[in-house]
């Protein structure tokens, strides 16, 4: 994926925060924890549900990665009417601002039936709630791109990498160095620049991508 954020800098949760409440013999518990990806929400997700197993409803709703990238997003209603659970969570935590989070609202069912406005208040403001619980940190959003180039260049190239505060993830050397390193997003614009002018237009640089 090409990226195309305006920002590189977001807060996350620092660590697990959870909030109970209950509302006409239901019993709803808030859970809002840290992750960095999808597979490691999906893994916290089946960890909290192992400690619920007898809980009727584990809704819940992720931005597993930067906030303002879409395909980072994910929801479900497990189970309650559509519409009533993952997506008000979700908009909860869109508009917190907050990356790499995800919510889960476990459900132990009090036999009486909440409605749907009652299910959208209860799943939507338990999140509400459980983020004002958030301790958060400072995340740097990075990419990754490709650099083909000449040996001649490689010293150089690996001065302006450290410059950005970049990184080597992968090198190979063939009639053409190949490198693909990480980088802050921010920085692309400028490093690209850089690495053109002073090869005069020797060096490929790709596009950013997640």
């Amino acid at each position: 994926m090409e990226l195309n954020i305006q920002t590189d800098r977001y807060l996350r949760p620092s660590q697990l925060v959870s909030r109970e409440q209950e509302i006409k013999r239901s019993r709803f518990i808030s859970i809002i924890a840290p992750v960095a990806d999808r597979r490691q929400a999906q893994q916290q997700l089946a960890e909290i549900k192992s400690q619920h197993l007898q809980a009727r409803h584990h809704c819940w709703a992720f931005i597993a990665g930067h906030p303002l990238d879409s395909q980072c997003l994910g929801f479900s209603d497990d189970g309650e009417p559509s519409g009533t659970a993952g997506k008000p969570m979700l908009a909860q935590l869109q508009g917190s601002g907050l990356g790499q989070i995800l919510a889960v609202v476990v459900r132990y069912s009090g036999g009486i039936k909440l409605g749907t406005g009652g299910l959208v208040r209860a799943y939507g403001g338990g999140v509400q709630q459980a983020l004002k619980l958030l301790q958060t940190e400072p995340v740097i959003a990075c990419g990754c791109c490709d650099l083909e180039f000449d040996y001649a260049f490689t010293t150089q190239v690996e001065m302006l990498l450290n410059k950005v505060q970049g990184v080597k993830l992968e090198t190979e050397f063939s009639n053409q160095a190949k490198m693909q390193v990480s980088l802050p997003i921010s920085e692309y614009a400028g490093f690209k620049q850089q690495l053109i002018n002073l090869s005069s237009g020797q060096i490929v640089v790709t596009k950013l991508r997640a």
